[in-house]
């Protein structure tokens, strides 16, 4: 599957008034194309794009008026949304930073057309374009499983948000084949299509189906079992502690130390200090036995 990129975009960004501050391009991420940037006052209008497109007012209130449409006052937090194969006819009537996203059909697994919404609030949507944004300001390629885990979740609650489906959990023999799968490949980043692909589901039933039987996200459980083989590593081994972080999927030794802190309340060099100090009351109960 080939990156998605400005191609697959309706053209805003390509424009005069547009001044890009970030994006995904050269990134590798197939699904989703995210940019932030600031624009200027413009009316225009639009191709049709093969992408859904999610746009967060970082700041504002500005006037947004889409078509004939009467103007809507948009806070900051609003959302713009405009559905996959339809033209666009858009006024902007003041500057505004801002987020775009650009879902490709992909990311929702199955025919979903966004509702054609301005102005609109949800909080959920807001979070999730807010933490891709974050990606992108500080990206490292181990970070591909989260952007995935973030994609997803926004295709699904988009696609709730027009028909909403109870949610199944992961058979038994799914959630072994994911199970086996992470294992196997515990040090490499692990796209959520891979995992996906395990359980032969799509990305989005995938991670509704996980959460239903896990209670966790797929990114959050693989963190924590990463987390668990560092640990372990710490306790018993004595490999540098950058090794181990490699050799447990994360990007350096500052990457676990920072994961750890933040799940566990703890550092891997205090792991490994509390590992050795077992052993060696381990050995010291063994020697009096003796």
């Amino acid at each position: 599957m080939r990156e998605l990129g400005l191609r697959d975009t309706n053209g805003i960004l390509r424009q005069p008034w547009v001044r890009p501050r970030r994006s995904s391009a050269g990134l590798g991420w197939h699904r989703i194309f995210v940019s932030t940037q600031a624009e200027r006052a413009y009316r225009a209008s639009f191709d049709a794009a093969r992408t859904s497109t999610v746009i967060l007012h970082l700041d504002g209130p500005v006037q947004v008026s889409r078509g004939r449409n009467r103007p809507r006052t948009v806070p900051a937090g609003g959302l713009f949304m405009h559905p996959a194969g339809h033209d666009l006819t858009v006024e902007l009537g003041g500057s505004l930073n801002t987020v775009h996203v650009y879902l490709a059909d992909e990311a929702f697994g199955e025919k979903v057309e966004l509702a054609e919404e301005v102005g609109a609030v949800d909080p959920l949507v807001e979070q999730l374009v807010l933490a891709l944004d974050g990606v992108l300001r500080d990206w490292e390629p181990s970070a591909i499983t989260y952007v995935d885990h973030l994609t997803a979740l926004l295709a699904s609650h988009l696609a709730r948000r027009r028909q909403p489906t109870p949610v199944v959990g992961l058979t038994e023999r799914q959630l072994a084949a994911v199970r086996e799968l992470i294992e196997a490949r515990i040090a490499e980043p692990l796209p959520l299509t891979d995992l996906a692909d395990a359980a032969a589901l799509s990305v989005s039933q995938f991670v509704r189906q996980f959460k239903a039987s896990t209670g966790d996200t797929p990114h959050r459980y693989l963190v924590g079992l990463r987390l668990r083989h560092a640990q372990r590593m710490l306790r018993t081994s004595t490999l540098p502690i950058a090794d181990i972080a490699v050799r447990c999927g994360f990007s350096h030794q500052e990457h676990l130390t920072r994961v750890m802190r933040s799940r566990l309340g703890t550092t891997p060099g205090a792991v490994r200090a509390n590992g050795q100090n077992v052993q060696r009351g381990a050995h010291s109960v063994q020697a009096d036995r003796v």
